[in-house]
């Protein structure tokens, strides 16, 4: 059963440290509602490695994501289930700025913050398929008890960037900034994928995507070094069934949520 997911163990601020940062909260930009406007303002993000060919991929212009390969000749109205596989963090914990903070302590807790962000991710995209009012897929928890086209949705989150307010107000930053200062406050996360017909053990398509989301109203209670991050999860979560529902020549729009602003 697939139970509500809750963070429990997300580092977070103290409420002093938290408020010290709300006049953070103001500054203006220019609202963009495109995927012509997200290709200018968010570069894909550099091939982790979790997509064998990544040479393949293209951008395609009806469909949110940065990059996309489908197998020529790839039919998926036969598939009717779907196993979505547990979200592969091994490039998260490679980034630089993560072995760029000072303490053990500290890289451990950002490192089970990003597995719980797995966990997170893994759950929105079950509970996205389950609520399709199009009941697209079944979703399933492992192979069918008798053979049925298949599928099998393979995720890697490659990078969320942190939030350099949270990361002072922490004291996580190194002395002079460093790597970790010059890649932070981005509001920046990237996945890879992968859509393999179970059966065969075939990958039929494969997608990344690098997205970018201002922070919401702060929550003085659970304020995080990833920030606004579970809203770039849940958007892709949606998408992944926007495009599963998707007819012929239909066109499925990255509504990017962001402002430019300097911080």
């Amino acid at each position: 059963m697939n139970k509500p997911y809750n963070f429990t163990g997300a580092t977070v601020l103290t409420v002093s440290a938290a408020l010290s940062l709300l006049g953070l909260a103001g500054c203006s930009g220019v609202r963009t509602t495109t995927n012509e406007a997200k290709a200018v303002a968010v570069q894909p993000a550099p091939d982790a490695g979790f997509i064998e060919h990544p040479e393949r991929q293209t951008q395609r212009v009806d469909l949110p994501f940065q990059k996309v390969w489908i197998k020529s000749g790839f039919d998926k109205s036969p598939y009717r289930y779907l196993v979505v596989a547990p979200v592969n963090t091994q490039y998260m914990m490679e980034m630089d700025w993560l072995h760029s903070l000072g303490s053990a302590n500290v890289v451990s807790d950002v490192q089970n913050d990003i597995e719980e962000l797995a966990r997170y991710f893994h759950h929105q995209v079950i509970t996205e398929f389950k609520n399709d009012p199009h009941h697209r897929f079944t979703i399933l928890y492992g192979p069918p008890a008798k053979p049925q086209p298949t599928l099998r949705l393979e995720l890697a989150l490659i990078q969320i960037d942190p939030s350099q307010p949270v990361l002072h107000a922490l004291g996580w930053l190194t002395p002079g900034g460093g790597t970790a200062a010059g890649v932070v406050n981005q509001r920046r996360a990237a996945f890879e994928g992968r859509l393999r017909d179970l059966n065969t053990g075939e990958v039929v398509a494969t997608f990344a995507d690098r997205d970018m989301q201002d922070a919401g109203p702060l929550d003085l209670t659970r304020l995080t070094w990833y920030g606004p991050a579970k809203g770039i999860l849940e958007r892709w979560a949606k998408q992944f069934v926007q495009v599963a529902n998707r007819k012929p020549g239909e066109v499925v729009t990255d509504p990017t949520p962001f402002t430019l602003r300097p911080f």
